[in-house]
């Protein structure tokens, strides 16, 4: 593997956006090389994460940690990536699904805003909404269930 000089004023900047924008986890990459800062999530009895943490190396997943896959309800639509979730596509208007409503297969059920970018979430699966697992603005993490289609 080619060495892999890391550049501090980066992770600086990375750790601030992690900070101002409340998200837990951020990732860079540029060609082979990724970068990977996460901060613990906040918890009565965890101390905070240090600015000069992820320059000393990243640290590892708290144990209040979102559960395992194997825990994701059957049915369930996960959030593909780190962001905030929208139940509706602007502020005023009605959500895209609520419980009870039928789906069909690539129906947008919500949109996830990831770096200034809104990125809809479609349905895998016709079925019926049973449950929404996120309210509106709510930060969602990789592999988050949001809603139950069954």
């Amino acid at each position: 593997m080619a060495d892999f000089d890391v550049d501090a004023e980066l992770i600086r900047k990375l750790a601030d956006l992690l900070r101002e924008s409340g998200l837990t986890e951020i990732e860079f990459a540029e060609g082979e090389k990724r970068i990977r800062i996460t901060r613990a999530a906040v918890v009565a009895a965890a101390p905070s994460m240090p600015p000069s943490g992820p320059a000393q190396g990243l640290p590892n997943r708290p144990a209040a940690a979102p559960s395992p896959p194997s825990a994701v309800p059957q049915g369930a639509v996960t959030s593909p990536m780190v962001g905030t979730a929208y139940l509706a596509p602007e502020p005023d208007a009605p959500p895209f699904v609520r419980p009870g409503d039928t789906v069909s297969a690539g129906q947008t059920v919500l949109i996830i805003e990831a770096m200034k970018v809104m990125n809809p979430i479609k349905a895998q699966r016709a079925g019926t909404v049973s449950q929404i697992l996120v309210s509106d603005a709510q930060p969602v993490e990789f592999g988050e269930p949001l809603l139950i289609i069954e």
